[in-house]
């Protein structure tokens, strides 16, 4: 390409061929996937949250005996994992969530290192303040509730950044077990047309179709499928920004 059309810092003109393309390409389908991803990425963050934080809530309890052997299998679960078919068997054949939302949100609701993560959080908070809730009859969930949330707001922003982006960024689920249009999301629908522009590119290099190799708009349409893939995380983002510094920051030097 640059030997033959040349290479300058400055565009030499502006269009919209590639956004055009892609919008004629998926249709009311990229409306969809959108509605998809928007309902899962929010669905999955809100129960990651909860799961993740009461678990880590009572790993993070000194009193409670069986924290060590817990961490440990939550750790242990980072150096091996079941395996990609146990997987695919235990959520089609046992969960039976074969084309559903379910198979895009549950499998990511526990994260090991997030949940880590946020165990160093709750540790950091002084175990008095726990004494002294127990001391006013509060229980172990108003204890969770009442003090350890309110005083871990950077963990949670933290925390709901990284699961927020895993479940935006995910194109290996619906690669899985999603087979209805109706439920692919932005990235696999993304993922999919820039699949269907390689595979004409590959049959018109080799002359299997009638087609001029160069009008095949491949690199201007990934950059155009870059840009509404990442658009809206790129505007969510600054307005969480400060919590996300500050959570990182104060995970790395409570860890």
């Amino acid at each position: 390409m640059i030997s033959q059309y040349g290479y300058s810092l400055i565009p030499r003109g502006i269009t919209l061929d590639a956004f055009r393309y892609v919008m004629d390409s998926a249709g009311w389908q990229l409306a969809k996937a959108y509605g998809v991803t928007i309902t899962t990425t929010a669905a999955g963050t809100v129960l990651s949250l909860v799961f993740m934080s009461m678990m880590a809530y009572a790993l993070a309890r000194p009193d409670f005996r069986w924290a060590r052997i817990f961490g440990f299998l939550v750790y242990f679960t980072l150096l091996f994992n079941g395996g990609m078919v146990p997987g695919y068997m235990v959520v089609t054949r046992v969960l039976h969530l074969k084309d559903t939302l379910g198979a895009l949100i549950f499998p990511y609701v526990i994260g090991a290192w997030n949940l880590l993560l946020m165990r160093t959080f709750f540790k950091g908070i002084p175990y008095e303040l726990i004494e002294a809730a127990k001391i006013d009859g509060a229980g172990n969930f108003s204890i969770y509730l009442k003090v350890t949330v309110p005083l871990c707001k950077a963990a949670f922003a933290t925390i709901g950044v990284l699961v927020a982006l895993q479940y935006w960024n995910d194109w290996w689920l619906p690669l899985l077990y999603i087979d209805s249009n109706k439920l692919a999301n932005l990235q696999y629908l993304l993922y999919r047309i820039m699949a269907n522009i390689q595979a004409i590119s590959e049959m018109a290099a080799s002359g299997a179709v009638d087609v001029d190799f160069s009008n095949i708009p491949s690199e201007t349409v990934r950059m155009a499928m870059c840009i509404l893939a990442a658009g809206p995380m790129l505007v969510v983002f600054p307005f969480f920004q400060k919590f996300f510094a500050k959570g990182i920051m104060a995970g790395s030097i409570k860890g």
